[in-house]
């Protein structure tokens, strides 16, 4: 079929979402190609796969502007995004589905960039595409392309995730600065471009999850990625979820100069900034020193730290310190900060 992409056009055209010979050759030159593996090769409408565990299920659609930014792309995010999510109810991620909607008048060249950085971003987390879905909808209707993805994964043996779990003194540690994802974005934006290095932090977390839960089990009281909403958003839900309050320095929350400085200038909370390669982990207070030295060690949680902890003073608030010593409530964000960005 010759090297991958060659289909004869250098755009996507409403053929290729026909049905037809067109999409065919579509999916042979590109999709099928890059991912072939014994599931996908059999072209069928769906995939049949064997578990003997409880399995963790989680779907989500990936819609962003710029579909190109520092640290990766919508492809490799919608990989990241979904690993992740997989991963934080406790479970190895095996298997993703994937589904593209792209618009009339994308760049052959660019849907071939994002699907493998799809295939680089699914190996890097040992995840197999296993069935999906390709539609093109008219010029205007689609934003360039939309992705939905579905993962699979098996619970952990020793995985007891659950924001019951929870009692007054654990701790809450973060893997790494925040913030990092939405700034990103931002600075690839026309009219919002800003001199900086900032890339995105979208990442796969399966490993370091799972070497949290092979080592220390049930102490893992639970994990939360902070995508949208950020950092305070989530810390809230969860204190609203167990009628618990939240208490933490702002001076422990790790955040990258430039982010900051980014953060300021445009009028910006970093605690309400999305992430995609942080998380955190809800542990038990006699595991702190174990863990922390574990998450360190790792690639993915160099700036490992702890940031606060769970009270039964002042339920369904989270109350941080500042940097001066002062005290604020963080409340949930309201309304859309950063638009498309995850």
């Amino acid at each position: 079929m010759g090297k991958i992409g060659d289909i004869g056009f250098e755009t996507i055209h409403l053929g290729h979402g026909s049905g037809g010979e067109l999409t065919r050759k579509l999916l042979d030159s590109i999709i099928f190609k890059t991912f072939s593996n014994s599931f996908l090769d059999q072209k069928h409408d769906g995939s049949i796969v064997e578990f003997d565990k409880k399995i963790a299920i989680s779907t989500d659609s990936f819609v962003i502007t710029p579909i190109f930014f520092k640290g990766g792309n919508i492809g490799s995010l919608a990989v990241h995004g979904t690993v992740n999510d997989v991963a934080m109810c406790g479970a190895i991620p095996k298997y993703l589905s994937l589904a593209f909607i792209i618009e009339e008048g994308l760049k052959v060249s660019d849907f071939i960039k994002i699907v493998q950085s799809i295939k680089k971003a699914a190996d890097e987390s040992g995840v197999l595409i296993i069935t999906g879905d390709t539609k093109v909808v008219e010029r205007g209707k689609g934003d360039q392309i939309f992705i939905n993805t579905t993962g699979f994964g098996e619970m952990h043996p020793k995985a007891n995730i659950s924001v019951n779990n929870i009692k007054e003194g654990d701790k809450i540690v973060i893997n790494g600065n925040i913030a990092q994802h939405g700034m990103a974005i931002m600075s690839e934006r026309e009219g919002l471009e800003f001199e900086s290095t900032i890339e995105s932090d979208s990442t796969n977390l399966n490993y370091l999850v799972a070497d949290l839960l092979d080592k220390f089990g049930d102490k893992i009281k639970m994990f939360r990625d902070p995508t949208r909403g950020g950092l305070g958003t989530v810390l809230y839900e969860i204190a609203n979820d167990i009628s618990k309050g939240v208490t933490l320095k702002e001076i422990n929350i790790p955040l990258e100069k430039q982010v900051s400085a980014a953060c300021e200038m445009l009028g910006l909370d970093p605690l309400y900034v999305a992430n995609e390669g942080i998380f955190i982990v809800v542990i038990d207070p006699d595991i702190e020193d174990e863990v922390l030295k574990l998450m360190r060690n790792h690639q993915k949680g160099k700036n490992t730290a702890v940031i606060g902890e769970f009270t039964n003073e002042h339920p369904n608030k989270v109350v941080m310190e500042s940097l001066i010593g002062g005290k604020r409530i963080v409340s949930p964000l309201m309304g859309e900060q950063l638009p498309r960005i995850c």
